[in-house]
């Protein structure tokens, strides 16, 4: 059949079982616009008030569900404003595919009105992208973009379609989407059986999660590996959730402001077994010190993470869930219950705490975790609530918490939680955000009101970027440049005026209350909680040293 550029993209989107965008019209994306009108009982377009929302909000719904996110953006700014939320994508390994318009074929290279080389800025973001000038290569490319984006290890693709493409016709033919096969062509039998080695011979083995694991949906298998081997579990923060963080084997998240428990763990391991990490430097701290006594085996469907960061003895190239599956059934069941009993002493010697008194960031995020039994989706923005929300949140399963690890976007969280509640209406989506955080993107309070998305907004407001601040009182001998943020905000009347309720909480009572009502509210809400700007993330280790040198609070005020 006949169809237009524009009729072909949305063909293209219900082949891909497409059924929520995420987007901003304009003029060079209008074809696409009044075919997506005709389509509107189909597929569920969601405005946002920017497109940085836009493409944010797609990312969230991949994440919380596994399957690829779609943005639409114009030409010129509309698709730079894109750009963050492509590359916050590229980092945490995010199937997004996110479609722009240009001005027409004849006007490129023209410095014409609102355009812009939207393929040539995103290059280095996405794993690939496509600038499409004929209409008959525009359904071939468009399914491209959507394998490309699920294949292996996950990623942004931007599609790229001047004006004139999306009004010229050609022949269109429905083609059925193949699902995306496991990466397993290089799993070699000889690294299997060299892994086996190791991990039997091992004595103090320690397992580290990262977000392989969840994007390889390998919750399953790992947990059969974990009562194989008989080892601790430590996890990154992309990594929460694909081991039960209610289990006795795990001790809690490793790195910066990981566990002391998990630091000092993985410092006195023989064997290292990293499942899906890529060893960033706010986990590993000083590399030439981290896990000095152990072997490292890396398991990885992206070889270009093995010896990156950190040097490894042995590795194997591959889905995590298809490797696991053959190690499990090569692995003879293993005791180290010496070792998980040390560990064991660890954690009772250095568990996580609360101040007892007042509202805090831990107090909130222990709340919520209570309050919701651990059944709620829960995305962050950067900085101190983050790690505390990383921290005092038990993750009993994958895609549960969407936060931003590698790019670390400030204003992420709000359009990922529009993402992920309109994704998954029957669960409950809490952002747990700061107030810089939240000034980053606030607007798109408006969005989830229009749309009557129940999410709830807690902002974390301690009056100043909290943990820039930390940073300035433990290493900057308490110059504050430029993170005081005491200007008169009122964030419930902003609520209200968006359409959103609004609820302020100065004591632990008030937050109870404000977050028993947002609870039953069916609408969105925010809840404005004051803290104290000088509260701090503890365990933390200083930048450039050895993990095995985390401190907590008590350790800090001996000193």
């Amino acid at each position: 059949m006949q169809l237009t550029g524009a009729q072909i993209v949305i063909e293209c989107l219900k082949e891909q079982g497409v059924d929520t965008v995420f987007g901003y019209p304009g003029g060079a994306i209008l074809n696409v616009y009044d075919e997506l009108y005709k389509h509107r009982d189909e597929i569920r377009h969601i405005l946002t008030s920017h497109e940085q929302g836009a493409s944010h909000g797609a990312d969230g719904y991949a994440r919380s569900t596994g399957k690829v996110g779609v943005c639409l953006a114009t030409s010129g700014p509309g698709a730079t404003n894109l750009v963050t939320g492509i590359a916050t994508a590229y980092m945490d390994s995010v199937p997004v595919v996110a479609i722009t318009c240009n001005v027409g074929v004849p006007l490129l290279g023209k410095d014409s009105f609102q355009e812009i080389d939207i393929a040539g800025i995103t290059m280095p973001i996405t794993k690939h992208n496509f600038i499409v000038k004929d209409v008959e290569k525009l359904a071939d490319t468009i399914r491209r973009a959507f394998a490309i984006a699920t294949k292996g290890r996950p990623g942004p693709v931007l599609v790229d379609i001047p004006k004139d493409v999306t009004a010229n016709t050609c022949e269109y033919v429905p083609v059925k989407p193949e699902q995306a096969k496991r990466d397993t062509e290089q799993i070699r039998e000889e690294d299997i059986s060299t892994a086996v080695e190791m991990i039997q011979k091992a004595k103090k083995p320690y397992i580290f999660v990262g977000g392989g694991a969840v994007i390889s949906e390998a919750s399953r298998e790992l947990e059969e590996f974990v009562e194989k081997v008989q080892a601790p579990v430590c996890d990154s923060l992309m990594g929460k959730g694909a081991y039960d963080g209610r289990k006795e084997k795990y001790t809690g998240m490793l790195g910066m402001h990981g566990t002391k428990t998990s630091n000092l763990g993985v410092s006195e391991c023989d064997l290292l077994i990293a499942l899906g990490v890529r060893f960033s430097d706010r986990v590993i701290g000083n590399a030439s010190k981290f896990a000095e006594h152990a072997k490292i085996l890396q398991i990885d469907v992206d070889p270009a993470e093995i010896n990156k960061n950190i040097m490894v003895k042995a590795c194997i190239i591959g889905d995590i869930k298809e490797v696991l599956t053959r190690l499990n059934a090569r692995l003879n069941p293993m005791e180290h219950k010496a070792w998980l009993g040390h560990i064991g002493e660890y954690k009772e010697q250095y568990p996580l705490t609360c101040h007892e008194e007042g509202l805090s960031g831990p107090y909130l995020v222990s709340k919520v975790y209570e309050k919701t039994k651990g059944d709620a989706l829960i995305v962050t923005e950067v900085g101190q609530h983050q790690m505390w929300a990383a921290q005092f949140y038990q993750y009993k399963e994958p895609r549960t918490l969407l936060t931003s690890g590698g790019l670390g976007t400030m204003g992420y969280g709000l359009g990922a939680a529009i993402g992920a509640q309109a994704a998954n209406p029957g669960k409950q989506v809490i952002n747990i955000a700061g107030d810089g955080c939240f000034r980053m993107n606030m607007n798109e309070l408006a969005t989830a009101a229009r749309e009557k998305l129940p999410l709830i907004e807690i902002v974390v407001n301690n009056h100043v970027l909290g943990m820039v601040r930390q940073w300035q009182d433990l290493f900057y001998e308490k110059r504050y440049s430029a993170t005081v943020l005491d200007d008169g905000m009122d964030y419930v009347k902003l609520a209200e005026a968006m359409g959103a309720e609004g609820y302020r909480a100065c004591s632990r009572e008030e937050f109870d209350q404000a977050f028993e009502k947002a609870l039953k509210s069916g609408k969105p809400v925010l809840i404005d909680c004051v803290i104290d700007r000088d509260d701090k993330v503890f365990p933390m280790v200083a930048p450039g040293a050895a993990i095995s040198e985390v401190f907590t609070e008590e350790d800090y005020e001996k000193h």
